[in-house]
């Protein structure tokens, strides 16, 4: 058993599983009202908590998808890239096959100590482009 699962109150299970269950990306407000339907009496302070701590432990990600509005969490922590829509901020994960950038070139020639990297694709999700098509005819 990880440090991780051994820590994980009921409260922050419940965070957790609605993390993992969804792959729209919620924001800390998506994620209270969805663990709220399952569990009914748990309250905000404790859900915002929860998702402070998974993030700080690594059993989520925070991410921030440029789109002016609240962080986002993904409950899928392994590697992965998004696209992410510039009208309505919707965003889905994505796999590349190739590798990602050239971490150590990259760190030899800019002296940082690069922990890690986040892919982000900008465009129109099919929703926004259908809507705007409609608009224009």
């Amino acid at each position: 058993m990880s440090s991780v699962t051994a820590r994980l109150t009921p409260q922050r299970q419940a965070v957790l599983d609605v993390l993992r269950s969804c792959e729209d990306h919620p924001t800390a407000a998506d994620v209270l009202g969805r663990v709220r339907r399952r569990h009914p009496g748990i309250g905000a302070a404790t859900v915002y908590r929860s998702l402070a701590w998974l993030v700080e432990n690594g059993a989520a990600l925070e991410l921030s998808l440029g789109d002016g509005a609240s962080a986002r969490y993904d409950g899928n922590t392994t590697h992965h890239d998004h696209v992410v829509c510039i009208d309505c901020g919707r965003a889905i994960d994505v796999r590349r096959n190739n590798p990602g950038p050239n971490v150590t070139g990259l760190a030899r020639r800019t002296g940082f100590a690069i922990s890690g990297y986040d892919l982000q694709f900008r465009g129109k999700c099919p929703a926004c482009r259908k809507q705007q098509s409609t608009r224009t005819h």
